[in-house]
């Protein structure tokens, strides 16, 4: 059996993540003792005694769909978002006056290609502004798009509206940068089990544990609970059109 929370999970939130899933093995009646950690995200998304995990929308429409279960997917609570839902926030520097037009004739920090708040929808959303990057740099995750942003190794970058409050909260990035627009919100981060789990079963395991976890760890995590929404709506989500060699 394995489990994972590591889309969320830098140092500040790891004890939380571990009380969370602690409280979810407790109402499941089964599971490992630990999060799994340090082990590649693909590694455990595909590993047929998962138990429970969290994969991002284009992972799941372009590869994981039909080889995994969608269980729900957790509430943030997000500005602008409708329940269940998350968007992109272009960042750039503070003292960078540009607009998002000005800023598409730089560089694009991205996390990586099947990223959906990281890459598919700045692009689709750059597309139909008929803006296009000049160039782009993948730097392997959010904190590292912005802080390349920060430095001055790239023009602007998009985030996930949680790891941008995240930043805020536990990093000085949020006094460096600044909020230059948003995506449309789409279907955030759902949580997966292996094909012939009982999905219903750990759907209600983790209200339980939402509504068992203290006020504390809850704001923390930013959880206000858990959200079915079926995979059409996944599906659907556009792909960048343009091909742009990543």
């Amino acid at each position: 059996m394995i489990a994972m929370l590591g889309m969320y999970d830098m140092p500040a939130l790891q004890p939380a993540n571990d009380r969370l899933w602690a409280l979810i093995r407790d109402h499941l009646g089964f599971g490992p003792d630990q999060l799994t950690r340090e082990t590649d995200f693909w590694d455990v998304w595909q590993h047929p005694d998962l138990t429970f995990a969290q994969t991002c929308g284009m992972p799941y429409r372009t590869r994981l769909h039909g080889n995994v279960q969608l269980v729900g997917t957790p509430n943030y609570g997000l500005e602008g978002c409708p329940p269940g839902y998350y968007r992109s926030v272009f960042v750039a520097r503070k003292n960078d006056p540009r607009d998002l037009q000005g800023l598409s004739n730089g560089t694009f920090a991205y996390n990586e290609g099947l990223s959906q708040s990281g890459w598919a929808a700045p692009m689709v959303h750059l597309e139909a502004l008929n803006l296009c990057p000049k160039t782009i740099l993948e730097t392997g995750g959010h904190a590292r798009s912005a802080n390349a942003v920060a430095d001055g190794q790239a023009d602007y970058a998009a985030l996930d509206a949680l790891t941008w409050e995240l930043l805020k909260t536990h990093s000085d990035l949020g006094a460096s940068l600044r909020e230059v627009g948003t995506t449309p919100p789409t279907p955030a981060l759902p949580y997966i089990t292996a094909i012939g789990q009982d999905t219903q079963g750990i759907a209600r395991a983790v209200r339980a544990a939402i509504d068992d976890l203290n006020p504390q760890d809850r704001d923390l995590l930013h959880l206000r609970g858990l959200i079915a929404i079926p995979a059409e709506n996944y599906l659907s989500v556009p792909n960048p059109v343009r091909d742009y060699a990543i």
